[in-house]
């Protein structure tokens, strides 16, 4: 099986890291920061009409047709770069909502017992396997509660007196947003990564780079040890589509996103803590989507049932075009 990229592959990538640069550089994350998280509806549309939330659809059908290898190149980027909203679910969504596909349409998820993410502005929610819209939308909306959120890019809800079911969706649903929300944590683990590395040879403590003091030196070295696993991971789960493989890239992918960001938080010293670095951001995000779709326990439950037992497959077991991700491949 060829892991290298494809020459496609490396566009499709190169493409979205510059269209985020351009249209999400560090001006708009922080404008979005002082508007507590609410969504910017042009942005979305942009994102809709670059293809983000159809990639996976097929042509006919007015998608992109590509697979699932594509989809976490993508939601690495989007994950490197902080992108705001409900982007899981509304990818996921496109084809079953009207409007998710081409970013016209905002569309979050309930899951489990977990305060839902963007509900105040969702056009649609999915619940288990139905999607609410209309006035059955702004029924549920009306028995939430707004709960305060970690992360200023995220604001939460709570559903009181409902009890939510487990899943946000079901069977291949249920896992492919598991990837793709490792996807998003792996792009973290990336960025903050290459933030260390970039602070320490810059920032001079005792007339020299804090690069060169063994113990940052050691940091450093740490992270890169967690992403590159992590990134094996997830681009080898993309490929099979097997749940355990997912479990064990979602729980990787959670680990080196968390923990670099406290690293690289510790490596910028006091500055890490300002509202100034955008390093407290992601670690604010990388505890959110580490409890979210399929979280620790329920990871490790489903790796230690998977043991020794068939993997069960969802969708093709082959990349399109015959490129899958890089298993080794750099950020």
């Amino acid at each position: 099986m060829d892991f290298q990229l494809s020459d496609d592959q490396r566009a499709l990538r190169s493409g979205m890291r510059d269209l985020l640069g351009a249209v999400f550089g560090r001006d708009r994350l922080r404008a979005a920061v002082e508007r507590g998280g609410t969504l910017d509806r042009s942005l979305w549309r942009e994102l809709g009409a670059a293809g983000f939330f159809a990639l996976r659809l097929p042509e006919e059908a007015g998608g992109v047709g590509l697979g699932l290898p594509e989809a976490v190149l993508l939601f690495e980027e989007a994950g490197r770069a902080l992108l705001p909203g409900p982007l899981v679910a509304t990818h996921l969504a496109a084809g079953l909502v009207e409007g998710a596909a081409e970013g016209r349409a905002v569309v979050t998820a309930v899951d489990g017992e977990l305060p839902v993410a963007h509900l105040a502005e969702a056009d649609a929610v999915l619940v288990g396997a139905d999607a609410l819209a209309g006035e059955p939308l702004r029924a549920f909306v009306a028995a939430a509660r707004p709960v305060r959120s970690m992360d200023p890019l995220t604001p939460l809800h709570r559903v009181a007196g409902r009890t939510a079911p487990t899943r946000a969706y079901s069977g291949a649903l249920h896992y492919e947003g598991a990837l793709l929300t490792a996807a998003e944590q792996l792009g973290s683990a990336t960025r903050t990564t290459e933030t260390a590395v970039q602070h320490a040879g810059d920032r001079q403590q005792f007339g020299s780079p804090v690069g060169s003091f063994q113990a940052v030196k050691h940091l450093c070295a740490d992270m890169l040890a967690r992403t590159e696993p992590a990134r094996a991971a997830v681009y080898a789960a993309a490929v099979t589509s097997d749940p355990v493989e997912i479990a064990a890239a979602k729980l990787l992918a959670d680990e080196a996103a968390v923990r670099n960001a406290r690293d690289c938080l510790q490596i910028h010293g006091g500055m890490g803590f300002t509202w100034e670095a955008d390093v407290h951001l992601h670690l604010k995000r990388a505890w959110l989507r580490a409890a979210a779709r399929l979280a620790g326990a329920a990871a490790e439950e489903l790796l230690a049932a998977g043991l020794g037992a068939a993997p069960k497959r969802f969708g093709s077991s082959a990349a399109p075009g015959g490129g899958a991700p890089e298993a080794g491949a750099g950020g």
